[in-house]
């Protein structure tokens, strides 16, 4: 019974030695970890802030827990991580993340800070449309473009648009300050061709019409662009001097032009030659009218040639005129209408007025005629109201080659005298003071056609020749007063 009391007891002190090694080695292993300071150390991949694209799904980089120590360092284990919060890659913004882990019984954290930005520029597309073509006057037209964001969405209302020599350039920011550039380069355009037909220096006589030879305008393709050429100046054929005649096409930016001129040369006349004996012009005006056909019948009997300046005023009487160009009259331009304050209102007008007697005597005798005289003469005062006309007038018709006469002998019988008698002593006193004399008569009025037959039974018996007016016949001027 000793024996066995003996081993229980041996028992029980080697279990109270192994528990005393235990708690030995439990106190060690304590206090080596409290001297060694063991804690847990996280290792985030890429660092505690990163940034990421907008628009890709977020795969966390990267990280890791593990115990270290002063004394054993950083162990081999990673402790398990949970991660809180969540990073939307959709909308741009800063997001935290936090990871935790628990180590003898405390909790250790660690946070990740990430940025979702946008990194991706805009795309811009530019838009064709078949066929297209631009042309020299509208330069390119838009053909259209579209700019898309993937975070900011549709951006075409934001394209900056510069159009440049040779291309245009396109450009867009983002919100995020990414930006986008595109070029469309233009495809060069063959400006129109503008070119004179017949001469670029015309010389001309003066005249009564000048007819432009005219252009031809066509675009790269051949199109006929006559119609958007502007022409500028104009050629006033019936006045000496030098105009100029521009012709251009412009889109507005670039103009295309070419000049023509055009010199007008006054009309050369003839020297006036004065007749080597006495010599009485008869001239009549305002016809022809009522009486004329018995004052050609009157000059026919005595074969005396006279000038007569007509007029329009009496158009069943023009035949007239061709029986007097007919039978050796000379034809020269008066007036069409009498109307002073049309008439000589501008030189326009009065070639009007002009014209149409020059049409009149070329219907009746199928001749244009040199000679003329202004209404109310060259002296005339009823044209004050528009100052130098008729020094200009002069001046005009001179370039045309055109000669003017005034006259010498006034019968009056637009005046005070009345009587066949009184125009016939009006007449003969006038010439008998002159070796050339240009007699002013009517042949509207009847009582001045009746005094012809005395005037030439006059100048007959008294030495006088009777000539109708020409180129070279000398000339009546009176002095201008406008």
């Amino acid at each position: 019974m000793a024996k066995k009391k003996a081993k229980k007891k041996s028992g029980r002190g080697w279990k109270v030695t192994l528990l005393l090694f235990f708690l030995l080695v439990l106190g060690s292993a304590a206090l080596l970890l409290n001297l060694d300071g063991r804690h847990v150390q996280f290792r985030l991949t890429e660092g505690r802030e990163i940034s990421v694209p907008y628009g890709v799904d977020y795969v966390d980089p990267g990280r890791v827990a593990i115990t270290t120590g002063k004394i054993f360092g950083p162990g081999v284990l990673t402790l398990p991580i949970e991660t809180s919060g969540y990073v939307n890659t959709k909308v741009i913004g800063t997001y935290e993340l936090t990871y935790s882990t628990r180590f003898l019984g405390d909790t250790y954290t660690a946070r990740r800070i990430v940025h979702v930005t946008d990194l991706t520029p805009p795309s811009i597309t530019l838009q064709t449309v078949d066929g297209y073509e631009p042309d020299w006057f509208t330069g390119y037209e838009e053909e259209g473009y579209l700019a898309w964001d993937d975070c900011d969405g549709d951006m075409t209302a934001l394209v900056e648009r510069e159009v440049l020599e040779d291309r245009i350039e396109y450009r867009v920011s983002d919100s995020s300050g990414n930006e986008a550039v595109a070029e469309r380069m233009l495809p060069a355009v063959a400006p129109p061709t503008l070119e004179l037909l017949g001469e670029e220096n015309i010389t001309m006589d003066a005249s009564m019409e000048f007819e432009d030879p005219g252009f031809v305008a066509k675009d790269g393709a051949g199109k006929d662009l006559k119609d958007y050429v502007a022409v500028e100046g104009s050629v006033t054929p019936y006045r000496a001097g030098t105009y100029e005649i521009v012709y251009s096409i412009t889109n507005g930016e670039d103009t295309i032009s070419v000049t023509r001129t055009v010199e007008v040369l006054p009309v050369e006349i003839p020297e006036s030659v004065q007749p080597g004996e006495k010599t009485i012009y008869l001239t009549f005006d305002d016809g022809p009218g009522p009486y004329t056909g018995e004052l050609l019948d009157v000059l026919a009997a005595y074969n005396v040639k006279a000038t007569f300046f007509v007029t329009c005023e009496y158009p069943e009487y023009e035949d007239f005129v061709g029986r007097a160009f007919r039978e050796g009259h000379s034809i020269g331009v008066h007036t069409a209408s009498h109307n002073y304050y049309l008439i000589y209102s501008s030189e326009e007008n009065y070639m009007d007025d002009f014209n149409k007697v020059e049409e009149m005597i070329y219907r009746q005798t199928g001749e244009y005629t040199h000679l003329f005289r202004f209404p109310g003469g060259s002296s005339n005062t009823v044209s004050y109201f528009n100052a130098g006309i008729m020094s200009r007038l002069v001046e005009m018709m001179h370039d045309l080659g055109y000669q003017y006469y005034d006259w010498h002998v006034d019968s009056n019988d637009a005046g005070g005298t009345r009587t066949s008698g009184g125009i016939v002593a009006n007449v003969t006193a006038g010439c008998a003071e002159r070796q050339v004399s240009i007699v002013l008569q009517h042949d509207v009025k009847d009582y001045s056609v009746r005094a012809v037959e005395q005037i030439i039974i006059w100048g007959l018996q008294n030495g006088y020749t009777f000539r109708a007016l020409d180129m070279s016949s000398p000339t009546a001027h009176h002095r201008l007063h406008n």
